[in-house]
Formats: structure tokens, sequence, C-alpha cells
């Protein structure tokens, strides 16, 4: 779940200022009255009322060009590599751990790779088999 922004959580403090009871408050807006306990103690403190920033995931493959090569290479070396083999690979190879869920993610959206007949396949050929089995 996002985090409120900031110009919600200005209007929920007019509103406890304004004396609107705390129940009725998080009843209308659908928080809980702990948040807006919390976001008043924010304000009495002193501290910006404005929400952290999300750290979210890191990404370990896609967000490195080096890595996202090195993928790209060892999938033209092994392409009838399972997912699991790959991510063996990976790992032994560059020491970046990741999951198959992880691994799955980088071959097929980031690098587009697709699986076929028992074997992986780079985007060019994907299409390139389409044409050549359509012309048939």
């Amino acid at each position: 779940m996002n985090a409120y922004s900031k110009d919600f959580r200005l209007k929920v403090l007019a509103a406890v200022e304004r004396g609107v009871p705390r129940r009725e408050i998080a009843g209308l807006l659908g928080i809980s009255p702990s948040t807006i306990s919390r976001y008043v103690a924010l304000r009495a403190s002193g501290r910006d009322l404005a929400p952290k920033p999300s750290v979210g995931r890191k990404a370990k493959i896609s967000g490195d060009p080096a890595l996202e090569r090195a993928l790209w290479e060892q999938l033209e070396a092994n392409d009838t590599a399972t997912l699991q083999e790959h991510r063996e690979m990976f790992e032994e190879e560059r020491g970046v751990s990741v999951s198959v869920a992880t691994m799955s993610r980088a071959v097929r959206k980031k690098l587009g790779w697709t699986f076929k007949k028992d074997r992986w396949l780079p985007p060019s050929a994907t299409s390139e088999e389409g044409v050549l089995a359509g012309s048939t």
C-alpha cells in the first residue's frame, strides 16, 4: 500500500483542528484512529508531514548494463539450460545471487528472450522464426 500524500495528511489534521471526532474522521476517510494520532504527534514535534520515500526492491540484474550483457552472452552460450541452471551459472560466474523469479523477469521481460521447443531464443530469432513458419 502506498503512503498517504502530504495534502491528505494536512486535511486530516485540519479536521482534527475543527473539532471533528477522530473516530468520525477515521470512518469517513477509511484510515485508522492510530494513523490520525501519528499525524498529530508528527505535527506537534515539528517534523515534516510528507511521507518518507519508498525504498522498493533493488534491481540486481536489470539495473546494470554489464550484468545484462553477461546474461545475454550466457543465454547465447547455454540456450538449452533451465532458469534454475542459468541462475546457478550466473551466481558462480558473477557472484550475484538471484531467485528463479528474478532470473525469469530479467530474461523474459528485460532482455525479451522466449523459451521455444526446449531452447531459449533471443527476440530477433523469435520474430524471424514466426515469419519463416508463416511462409510455408
